[in-house]
């Protein structure tokens, strides 16, 4: 009786723990597109003067070209090598801007999303969006941290109706853990040892308004025994030392893709391989 007060009181304590984790996140997701909403307007001044830039980069060759009988040789060469390194960094800077802007609008769609509202989104750039947040935020706490990341996403894929506030928190806890068995691995093993994570996206037709999106993220890292992949998805489970996780992760991505979604979460894992996710989700297309 005693052992089942203090489990209640500390599965109390989880809970307690996880909804100030969802305030704070609340909080922070009104401060971000806040943050995004500021940043988007100064980003669309420098993209617009990049191009405005590169068509007076054009005009002036042209004048150059009618100049040349008037010019060295060395001057003329001086002037295409400048002309061309100014090409090269306009395009840069508008490329650059532009993915930026891309990730501000995802943050904008989150923001905007009522929990729960399936909108319609580029699940193939949602998924590398948060791939790619996932590991710099492990490698913002440690610097030593490097892994390859191999990504197979689906060309010209249509926008799907998922709910991206949920999609994106599934693939963010499912890549963090990711990252975690991979270091782990790193850890004991040393050089001989490649780090690596593999995330596909692909889709299926079903009709003309309906698809199958497909995504699996794979690594490997420790992997999982048998005894641990059948508790992997119970709340309050956890292979990670006291302190480095709630237990809540999995069992709230399990519900993202098979509750809210209507889809399927499928586990492959074997000890010292790795694990593969996949989702599987049945999505609306947005035409």
């Amino acid at each position: 009786m005693e052992e089942q007060l203090e489990g209640l009181k500390q599965q109390v304590a989880y809970l307690q723990e996880q909804l100030n984790r969802q305030e704070k996140m609340a909080s922070l997701g009104l401060l971000s597109a806040g943050i995004a909403h500021e940043i988007q307007n100064p980003l669309n001044f420098v993209i617009n003067f990049s191009k405005m830039s590169v068509k007076l980069l054009e005009d002036l060759r042209e004048i150059v070209e009618d100049c040349a009988e008037k010019l060295g040789e060395d001057d003329a060469a001086d002037i295409q090598d400048i002309s061309a390194d100014l090409g090269e960094n306009l395009q840069k800077i508008q490329e650059h801007g532009e993915r930026a802007i891309s990730i501000i609008r995802g943050i904008l769609l989150q923001s905007r999303g009522k929990a729960g509202e399936k909108l319609p989104t580029d699940v193939g750039q949602l998924v590398h969006e948060y791939v790619w947040l996932s590991y710099h935020a492990m490698r913002a706490n440690d610097k030593s941290f490097n892994i390859t990341i191999r990504e197979e996403i689906q060309e010209d894929m249509p926008k799907f109706m998922v709910i991206p506030q949920d999609l994106s928190r599934a693939v963010l806890n499912v890549m963090n853990n990711a990252c975690y068995t991979v270091k782990e691995r790193a850890g004991l093993e040393g050089g001989d040892y490649t780090p690596t994570i593999t995330v596909k996206v692909a889709m299926d037709r079903n009709g003309a308004d309906e698809a199958e999106i497909r995504v699996d993220i794979t690594d490997n890292g420790m992997g999982m025994t048998p005894e641990v992949k059948e508790k992997i998805f119970e709340n309050f489970f956890t292979t990670k030392p006291a302190g480095e996780g709630t237990g809540l992760g999995m069992s709230i991505t399990y519900d993202v893709i098979t509750r809210n979604h209507g889809g399927q979460l499928l586990v492959e894992t074997a000890p010292k391989v790795g694990s593969t996710f996949t989702f599987i989700i049945p999505a609306k297309i947005v035409k």
